[in-house]
């Protein structure tokens, strides 16, 4: 058994996320994390983290911390601003996690992993670690009335979301760069344009015809049951 426990988690998760953010998630075998990480067998892998969504728990758990710090300080600053500056709200979405692309401690293999967690199915459960009110959170809910409530309803946020992680975790896997700044500014352009964008007439009609079927399929229909033909 190793003397300390903790010189083993960490080489055990920083073998993770090298080899989670090269071949991805479902590309690399328990087996094969204990192999990179230097540790005799899986053992030590389970003792700290049960399994694989243990293991991506815990990264995620590891830069989040930072993210969500990054990210209460940059609201509370539009807040004292008056909090209407639409740019200002979507560069606190993009700027805590585009800091990750300089952060030596897996901060780019991180962006890898988060963009694809993000676009698998459930994959936000895996990403929910914690408990209380997260930073992204709070930002939903405090971008909103800067929306057209036509994009609330469409989800805009949640595509605003996807979009800056998914363009982050590409840039992350190209690197390293000498200098971020470009990327992230016009990442963060891009990400406005998309929560501004209007929602055109035949959009909202789709949109209501939805939710008239889903409704419709909601709703008991009573009078089915003893009809005669």
């Amino acid at each position: 058994m190793e003397r300390t426990t903790e010189p083993t988690r960490e080489r055990i998760l920083a073998a993770a996320e090298e080899l989670f953010a090269a071949h991805g998630v479902d590309g690399v075998s328990l087996r094969e994390i204990t192999r990179v990480s230097g540790t005799r067998n899986t053992v030590g892998l389970q003792y700290h983290f049960k399994d694989r969504n243990g293991v991506l728990r815990a990264i995620v758990a590891k830069h989040l911390v930072d993210v969500d710090a990054r990210r209460h300080a940059l609201l509370d600053q539009c807040r004292d601003d008056g909090g209407g500056d639409l740019r200002a709200m979507t560069a606190a979405l993009v700027m805590p996690s585009a800091a990750k692309l300089s952060d030596p401690d897996g901060g780019p293999d991180f962006l890898q992993i988060y963009a694809e967690l993000l676009n698998r199915p459930r994959g936000e459960e895996t990403l929910a670690v914690g408990e209380g009110r997260t930073s992204l959170d709070r930002w939903r809910a405090e971008i909103a009335p800067l929306l057209h409530p036509e994009a609330v309803r469409l989800h805009r946020r949640f595509t605003a979301i996807r979009l800056a992680a998914a363009e982050l975790g590409r840039r992350a896997g190209s690197g390293p760069h000498t200098d971020d700044r470009l990327f992230v500014g016009h990442l963060i352009d891009l990400v406005s344009s998309v929560l501004a964008a209007p929602v055109s007439e035949e959009t909202v009609r789709l949109a209501d015809e939805r939710d008239r079927n889903r409704a419709g399929k909601r709703r008991p229909n009573h009078g089915a049951v003893g009809a005669t033909g």
